[in-house]
């Protein structure tokens, strides 16, 4: 079984992280890899990355016709690929060796449609103290409570879309990831597109994405990630994306609501007791930054209800 990676790029400014990326797909444990890269309208990029690994057999690049965007680069990606399996891989991740070689063993064993694995936090300038894991989405990475908090293979609606693969025939079929998300009436801040892609893929199949906790990618945290200004900005846009995704995928909420109730019901009681049983300041800073977040995201999402009305 051949897996083509597809990896995209549309800057020289992070063109360091994109070939330390590929690098990381490049070194996997498993032999029949292909890595397909996209340069998304940008011809230095093209020719620099074509100068760095164009060499390789098991290399394939493409430079889009202007920029296009991820998901259009994505659809170019797997149309020039030629396995059987196709997975995305971000700019900014790396993948565990072993990535590939775990995820191959799901399709071979539970003959799965889908598949995608954990994202693990990578800390470029260092952790911070203040953020609940409950809130990981927001920087790329697993959350807490993903996927009714199980850390065992099972079936899920869909997983990060930086650790994400189909098998390439169905994702032709369903025609790929569909490249207006984000670009609909022109709304640059709406985010979502594994998440429709795999709505139609339950629809068509009657099958969800197959969860490979040991199938790690690692995403780069840079310092500017973890920016309190930033983390509110990206809450915001993540409510109103959840409420911006329903008008495309009816029912899509449905996960998130149960995370709510769990934050709600579970998380921040838990965290509360546990604060009051043995005082600590980081675990009290995380209980605050776990209700600003939630309320924050509760408000873009009725921003969202407001304007997708």
């Amino acid at each position: 079984m051949r897996v083509s990676v597809v990896l995209c790029e549309h800057t020289m400014d992070r063109y360091d992280a994109v070939t330390e990326a590929a690098r990381s797909v490049l070194d996997q444990t498993y032999d029949d890899v292909e890595l397909v890269f996209v340069s998304d309208g940008n011809p230095e990029v093209y020719e620099r990355f074509e100068a760095d690994f164009g060499d390789r057999e098991d290399v394939v690049t493409r430079c889009n016709d202007g920029n296009r965007g991820l998901l259009v680069s994505r659809n170019n990606g797997a149309e020039a690929a030629s396995g059987d399996v196709v997975a995305f891989l971000d700019d900014d991740a790396v993948a565990h060796p072993e990535w590939i070689e775990r995820l191959v063993a799901t399709y071979e064993d539970d003959d799965a449609v889908a598949a995608g694995g954990r994202m693990a936090p990578i800390w470029v300038d260092g952790p911070v103290d203040f953020l609940p894991a409950e809130f990981y989405f927001l920087i790329g990475a697993t959350y807490r409570g993903f996927g009714d908090g199980r850390d065992t293979p099972g079936e899920v609606r869909n997983t990060n879309g930086s650790n994400i693969s189909f098998r390439r025939d169905v994702f032709l079929d369903l025609g790929g990831f569909d490249d207006e998300i984000g670009g609909r009436k022109g709304d640059k801040n709406l985010q979502g597109g594994e998440t429709e892609v795999c709505a139609r893929l339950q629809a068509e199949y009657g099958e969800g994405v197959s969860y490979v906790p040991d199938a790690k990618v690692g995403h780069k945290v840079f310092a500017y990630r973890t920016e309190p200004a930033w983390l509110l900005d990206r809450a915001f846009w993540q409510g109103y994306s959840k409420r911006g995704m329903q008008q495309f995928v009816p029912g899509s909420a449905e996960e998130e609501g149960d995370f709510l109730g769990k934050i709600l019901g579970e998380y921040v009681p838990g965290r509360l007791a546990g604060l009051l049983r043995d005082p600590d300041a980081t675990a009290a800073k995380q209980l605050v930054w776990l209700l600003v977040l939630t309320g924050v995201v509760g408000l873009g999402y009725l921003y969202g209800v407001v304007k997708w009305r």
